[in-house]
C-alpha cells in the first residue's frame, strides 16, 4: 500500500543480474512494461526540472512533488503517439541517505498513475541512485541509464530523444546516441550546441515534427 492507501499492483522490479554483478553500484529501474511491436521513437524524460519541479533541498516525499503544468499532458501525447516514455534520473539523495529508495520508487509509482490519468503511460523509471563522488557508470552525465534501456528493453539509441533540463542530460543523451533537447533557460553556450524548447510541450511539438538533430 502507499501512504495514501492506493494499493501497488506493480512494484520496481530491480534488475537481479544487476544485483550480483554491482552490488551497490547497481544500475536500478522500474520496470513496468515494454511492447515490442512499438516502432515509434522512444522518449526519455528528466524528472526534477522536466516532469516535477526541481528543489535545492531534493524532492524527498510525495507531499513536495509539484507538477511542472503542461508536462503529463505533453506525456499523454508521446504515448498517443506511440512512443514509449521512459524517466531517466539521478536521485544521489538515495545514496546520501536523505531519501529512501522506498520512498523514490512510491513517488514513481504515483507519477506513473498520473501519466495514465492524462492518457500516457511510463514504460519504465530508469534511476541512478549514487552520490556524484561513487563515480558510476549510471550518473549522468554518463550514459548508464541509456543503455540499460538499451539492454533490458530494446530500445533503439540511435532514433531515441532525451528531454532534460541539465547540461548532464545532454551529454548523457549524446554519449548514447540520442537526440537531446532541453528545456527552461540555458545559457547561450549551451543553446548554441543543442536545441533548446520553452517547456516539455515545445519539446514534444518538435519531436512530434520530427525535429531530429544530426550531432
Amino acid at each position: 500500500m502507499t501512504p495514501g492507501g492506493a494499493p501497488l499492483s506493480w512494484q520496481s522490479r530491480p534488475l537481479r543480474r544487476a544485483r550480483q554483478r554491482h552490488a551497490a553500484r547497481q544500475l536500478s529501474s522500474i520496470r513496468l512494461r515494454f511492447d515490442s511491436t512499438v516502432t515509434a521513437e522512444t522518449v526519455f524524460l528528466d524528472r526534477d526540472g522536466v516532469l516535477v519541479r526541481d528543489r535545492p533541498d531534493y524532492v524527498k516525499s510525495w507531499a513536495e512533488v509539484e507538477i511542472v503544468p503542461g508536462s503529463f499532458e505533453a506525456l499523454g501525447r508521446l504515448s498517443s503517439a506511440g512512443a514509449q516514455v521512459f524517466v531517466a534520473t539521478n536521485q544521489s539523495a538515495v545514496g546520501r541517505g536523505i531519501v529512501p529508495r522506498d520512498t523514490v520508487d512510491d513517488m514513481h509509482a504515483r507519477l506513473a498513475r498520473l501519466a495514465v490519468e492524462h492518457g500516457g503511460h511510463i514504460d519504465g523509471f530508469l534511476v541512478c541512485p549514487h552520490r556524484p563522488e561513487d563515480q558510476c557508470e549510471c550518473r549522468k552525465p554518463k550514459p548508464g541509464l541509456f543503455l540499460q534501456a538499451q539492454r533490458d528493453y530494446g530500445v533503439d539509441l540511435s532514433s531515441a530523444y532525451m528531454v532534460g533540463d541539465q547540461l548532464s542530460d545532454a551529454l548523457a543523451a549524446a554519449a548514447a546516441g540520442c537526440t537531446a533537447i532541453l528545456v527552461g533557460e540555458q545559457p547561450a553556450e549551451v543553446s548554441r550546441r543543442w536545441r533548446v524548447a520553452r517547456t516539455l510541450p515545445d519539446a514534444v511539438d518538435l519531436i512530434l515534427e520530427g525535429g531530429r538533430l544530426d550531432s
